[in-house]
């Protein structure tokens, strides 16, 4: 059984988010830990996230919401570590309308595949990206695309409690790493 590492947006996901309840009902899940869930810097996020692959037993799979979406892709062409893949939730568009400036260090994000599975999950109302940038994204990273209808953020203001959609997307998709 593999290793899974949830990572979290900006502020971290507090107690409503689906993140925070799926670790609860699920020992093999943990969460990385940056220095700053409001001051979010990329290269220690970045720094965050390995050290926490590093505690894994084999590679692990990444289950990343709105601002780590980002990290991964800012990782993913620099990595020194495996992953068995990347499970992406509400990419933010750092373009868009809405994106938060003390964010700055995580805009522009690489735009080419990344070298691992990985699946990116789009809600059709998302007030931090369009769903056309999800989709850009998708494509640009190799991800297999999923849309989950008018959910905006996928987080705990979306009202979607452990988000049992969610879950089976992600069985799903589990199930096709091995």
């Amino acid at each position: 059984m593999s290793d899974i590492i949830t990572l979290p947006g900006l502020g971290g996901s507090g107690e409503g988010h689906w993140q925070t309840l799926w670790e609860r009902d699920d020992p093999a899940m943990r969460r990385f830990q940056p220095s700053s869930w409001d001051r979010p810097i990329l290269s220690d996020w970045i720094a965050a996230l390995e050290r926490e692959i590093s505690r894994s037993r084999t590679p692990p799979i990444l289950i990343a919401h709105s601002l780590a979406c980002q990290l991964i892709a800012h990782w993913a062409p620099v990595k020194k570590m495996a992953i068995l893949g990347a499970f992406l939730v509400a990419v933010p568009d750092p373009t868009g309308e809405i994106y938060l400036a003390e964010a700055g260090s995580f805009a522009n994000p690489p735009r080419q595949q990344l070298p691992f599975p990985s699946l990116l999950v789009a809600s059709t109302d998302d007030p931090f990206g369009s769903f056309d940038h999800a989709r850009h994204s998708a494509e640009s990273w190799g991800s297999t695309f999923v849309d989950v209808g008018p959910r905006g953020h996928i987080n705990a203001a979306s009202g979607l409690g452990d988000w049992p959609e969610g879950k089976a997307i992600f069985g799903r998709f589990r199930a096709e790493l091995g």
